[in-house]
């Protein structure tokens, strides 16, 4: 496609959609947002698992769009399903101490979990949990694209590696992403 059919194509997105283009995927699960809020936008309001129903917030992730560190955790917890954000509670607080240490905080960095909302009575994640949300974590890592993610947990970690070994034989060890 030439450059002036190109311009033309995209002016008329704009005018159609406004600042954010979606780009169909093939199998047509969820279109390829430009940006997260684009794409919160487009699945706040999922229906598409089983989870949705528990919950009082969806809890999307929170932090700079296009930080370099992401740190990606299991699913929300009663205080994050009523706060609508990630890592708000007793595990947050500690979480934000060790941010501050190495002289970061949540505008620095991006904070999201796995799971964007909290399992029925808080019970452990389900491989279907993370089946069901998997595609919302990997659009929102590629929109974001960290150079460096901290997976906060072994159900965090395994989901990212695609691996089933425990986390204390991940210690100490570098992983690539994909």
């Amino acid at each position: 496609m030439n450059l002036e059919l190109r311009n033309q194509w995209l002016k008329q997105q704009n005018e159609l959609f406004g600042n954010s283009v979606y780009l169909e995927q093939l199998n047509n699960e969820i279109n390829q947002p430009l940006n997260l809020d684009g794409f919160y936008q487009q699945i706040n309001n999922s229906q598409n698992c089983s989870l949705c129903s528990t919950q009082t917030n969806f809890v999307f992730g929170i932090g700079n769009p296009d930080a370099d560190l992401v740190f990606v955790g299991e699913a929300p917890g009663k205080d994050e399903d009523l706060k609508g954000e990630p890592f708000v509670g007793r595990a947050g607080q500690l979480f934000d101490k060790i941010l501050n240490a190495i002289d970061l905080d949540r505008t620095k960095v991006y904070i999201l979990n796995v799971l964007k909302c909290i399992p029925p009575q808080n019970r452990n994640t389900e491989p279907i949990d993370i089946e069901q949300c998997e595609l919302y974590l990997k659009t929102q890592l590629n929109l974001i694209k960290p150079k460096l993610i901290v997976a906060l947990g072994e159900i965090a970690a395994q989901t990212l590696l695609k691996i089933n070994i425990q986390l204390n034989e991940m210690r100490e060890q570098t992983f690539l992403y994909e």
